[in-house]
């Protein structure tokens, strides 16, 4: 992918993991709460839960940004394929 069109991606899914920290209320009203979370971590479990998806697309948006997604990619795709 060029970087003219991989950088901006990256910085925007950055942003947007970002938004999802910072403004986890507003998440929740846009999607609801997840059982599976409150089940799992108690009161307060679909905050926590928002918080971690939005750390990990953070970080997602950083490995495309940085091009480190594209090895991670071709390592998955050797394993499910065995070459």
């Amino acid at each position: 992918m060029s970087p003219f069109i991989r950088i901006p991606l990256g910085f925007a899914i950055m942003v947007v993991g970002f938004l999802m920290v910072k403004n986890t209320n507003v998440v929740i009203s846009w999607f609801g709460r997840v059982p599976f979370a409150e089940d799992k971590f108690g009161s307060g479990g679909s905050i926590f839960f928002y918080k971690l998806l939005g750390v990990f697309v953070s970080f997602l948006g950083i490995a495309i940004a940085t091009n480190v997604i594209s090895g991670i990619l071709e390592d998955l795709a050797g394993l499910l394929t065995h070459s």
